[in-house]
């Protein structure tokens, strides 16, 4: 249950740093699960394990790691789309 609940809330962190960043994490549910918790590992990384924890993740450093990340995928993912149309 514990693998659920870490689930649900890797979900809910990336589609918040969707939101947050105003950009379309792709890959719908299974992409916004894969922000949250990359975007949590790289706000602890950088910032450190501070604030409230919710299914052993602190909650402000991983939503501010996952907008970071957003915002680098969309830059990455427009590049690509240019590189296409050339």
């Amino acid at each position: 249950m514990g693998f659920l609940w870490s689930l649900i809330v890797g979900g809910i962190i990336g589609w918040i740093a969707g939101l947050i960043a105003g950009k379309d994490i792709p890959g719908g549910v299974i992409g916004n699960i894969i922000a949250g918790f990359v975007g949590a590992w790289l706000g602890t990384l950088i910032l450190g394990n501070w604030g409230p924890h919710v299914a052993n993740f602190a909650i402000i450093p991983a939503v501010i790691g996952a907008v970071v990340l957003v915002f680098i995928l969309s830059i990455i993912l427009r590049s690509f789309r240019r590189a296409d149309r050339s």
